[in-house]
């Protein structure tokens, strides 16, 4: 049954392929792009990162609608996509049609009994293999037998899900990719002779749409204005400071990286992190102890439960995103005081994040902000997806609802995915930055973040921000609470070694990128439901999850989307990062997605989601075509339209 519905499925998509590419043709009759566009000309679109071996990927090299004589981009089309047409655009910010709240929808009860089924038979079977196995083929098992003395290298039980449920779908995972991760990928192709035990190289590779990465704003190209300005760095700094933070690793471009982000989101200070997971697991314990309370939201990140960990701190938790839920559990902390002795708590840090990565809900920050000055709380915003992709300027959630970031006591984020980096920061009040720096695990221990990668948050921060002319900026980057926010980046925000172009400069390009992805992941949110799947988030988030339930219909579902006549990379999620019964895949939208690759994706979508039954949502229903024709009207829709 798979491997004839996936023979179909490609054959299928071939052939519309093929009669797209013949309907698209560029006839006789049109003009030859100027030398003034000619970055889009027959030489420059072909990919100069490709590999010799890459299959035909022409959908992929090539825009569907061949530019006009007019049109000048400035980005090679499989890295950031060329779509000109501003109708593919919008604008990400607080609406009367705004649904805050996270409602799990329900799949028909066959859906859930098939699902538990589909488990129970996996469990028995490999309980049944390796009782067998154990007996019949104890040299496979030899990992798990205490040897010479020495104890087993792991645990029969705890590696039971992983030898019997995950490497059944192991192909599915950890993908190895060449080039740049942008809106195409190169995917090196792989084959497995035992059943996915293990993965060997054909080769060969395969240049795919890429709908996987955290590329949001579409910075992670190799060309263009950030690209020479990492160079430009490069070549100055070196790779490395070789030390850390305060330990002779400072150069002067963490601190003028450090004093940008405070601008950016709105706080007096900023400290740095070389690593985005490493910021909440090693900052956290240095905001909280024992005798301080943390209350975390269920859903937050593995990174910010282990900083509570380390920390001491008690923590407890609340429904995510249940205001009513939080302010039960604040009444309660409030009025009992610390457990056995009853005193008052230290402090009470309530940690949530804005944009959940697994859900792709939005905060409700109003809500928090008013239990906040009732309770008189701390309150800690994890932005690791929501900064630099919502809101009207991408300062994140704070900017998206229109809320003072000053209102929030400590905001963090990372930098490795709307700014195509590495490494995260954490803002607040002076005071708590010095704190920070002193006391958290990142400043002594840590190896310092090396100068290419300041230079790439630099240059796409100020990208986003717009630089104002030197003679309209001060000398000396102040503060940012004595600045509006937000506000353009003064040009001593940057090096002057740092070139930026004109379209960079005068913040024009961060603008599109910031509408081009509202548009897209509302686009892709709206039109999975109308074609009757379910769908998990808020329509401005970036994350969109689509429910497929049946743990056999994940691997499927990825194998059938990367084995189409235009593949697409997808992500798929199951036990345990998700519920036992909400295995999903997880589409990332981006900047660089242009209209017609949401289409691609969607008509992937719609014929796989009738194959494998995983159209259960409820609603008005819609026909691709109609979609696919009403898609600026169905961006600006209303909700429950």
């Amino acid at each position: 049954m798979p491997s004839s519905a996936a023979s179909y499925l490609s054959a299928l998509s071939k052939a519309d392929a093929q009669a797209r590419r013949s309907h698209n043709s560029t006839p006789p009759g049109t003009p030859a792009l100027s030398m003034s566009s000619s970055i889009t000309a027959e030489s420059e679109l072909e990919d100069p990162f490709s590999l010799a071996n890459d299959t035909d990927s022409t959908d992929l090299m090539r825009p569907r609608t061949a530019p006009t004589s007019e049109q000048v981009f400035t980005t090679v089309h499989a890295e950031f996509g060329h779509c000109a047409n501003q109708d593919y655009r919008y604008t990400s910010e607080h609406g009367p049609d705004d649904d805050l709240s996270h409602v799990d929808v329900e799949p028909p009860y066959y859906i859930l009994l098939s699902t538990y089924a589909s488990y129970l038979l996996l469990i028995v079977m490999g309980h049944l293999r390796d009782f067998v196995g154990k007996r019949f083929r104890p040299a496979a098992y030899k990992d798990l037998k205490a040897t010479n003395g020495y104890a087993p290298l792991s645990s029969d039980f705890d590696s039971f899900y992983i030898r019997r449920l995950k490497l059944r779908i192991n192909d599915c995972f950890s993908q190895p990719i060449t080039g740049v991760a942008g809106r195409t990928v190169t995917i090196l192709d792989r084959t497995t002779q035992n059943y996915n035990a293990t993965q060997e190289l054909t080769g060969t590779t395969t240049r795919t749409l890429n709908i996987s990465s955290y590329n949001y704003l579409g910075f992670g190209q190799a060309r263009g204005g950030c690209a020479d300005a990492v160079e430009a760095c490069l070549q100055r700094y070196g790779v490395s400071t070789l030390g850390a933070r305060l330990e002779g690793g400072t150069s002067d471009l963490h601190v003028l990286a450090e004093a940008l982000v405070a601008r950016f989101v709105g706080a007096e200070a900023a400290v740095i992190s070389s690593m985005g997971y490493a910021t909440n697991s090693t900052f956290i314990p240095a905001l909280v102890g024992k005798g301080c309370l943390v209350i975390s939201d269920e859903l937050n990140h593995a990174s910010i439960r282990i900083g509570v960990r380390y920390s001491g701190a008690s923590v407890r938790m609340f429904k995510h995103n249940d205001m009513h839920a939080l302010e039960a559990l604040l009444r309660e902390v409030v009025s009992q005081g610390q457990p056995k002795t009853h005193r008052h708590w230290k402090k009470i840090l309530v940690i949530v994040e804005g944009l959940y990565s697994m859900e792709g809900t939005m905060v409700d920050l109003p809500g928090i902000l008013a239990l906040k000055k009732q309770y008189k709380f701390n309150l800690f915003v994890d932005e690791a997806h929501s900064i630099g992709a919502i809101g009207p300027h991408g300062r994140g959630v704070c900017d998206y609802f229109g809320i003072d970031p000053r209102e929030v006591d400590i905001l963090m984020g990372t930098f490795t995915k709307s700014f195509g980096a590495a490494g995260g920061y954490v803002a607040g009040s002076t005071a708590l930055i010095d704190c920070l720096r002193v006391h958290g695990h990142s400043g002594p221990y840590a190896e310092a973040m090396a100068p290419p990668v300041l230079a790439q948050v630099v240059s796409s921060m100020a990208s986003i921000m717009g630089v104002a002319p030197a003679h309209t900026s001060t000398s000396t980057l102040q503060p940012a609470h004595r600045e509006p926010h937000p506000a353009a980046a003064p040009a001593s925000a940057l090096p002057a070694w740092m070139a930026l172009p004109p379209a960079q400069r005068d913040g024009s390009e961060g603008h599109e990128r910031l509408r081009r992805l509202a548009f897209n992941s509302r686009y892709m949110a709206r039109a999975l439901k109308k074609l009757g799947f379910i769908t998990y988030g808020h329509p401005s988030s970036p994350i969109v999850p689509l429910l497929i339930f049946n743990p056999g219909k994940l691997p499927l579902f990825h194998r059938l989307m990367k084995d189409r006549a235009t593949p697409i990379v997808v992500v798929v999620v199951s036990y345990p990062a998700t519920p036992l019964v909400s295995g999903r895949v997880r589409f990332c939208l981006s900047a660089a997605h242009t209209k017609d690759d949401i289409d691609t994706v969607l008509g992937a979508c719609d014929e796989i989601g009738d194959l494998l039954d995983l159209k259960h949502g409820v609603g008005e229903r819609w026909p691709l075509e109609e979609i696919m024709e009403r898609s600026v009207e169905l961006v600006h829709m209303d909700v429950h339209e």
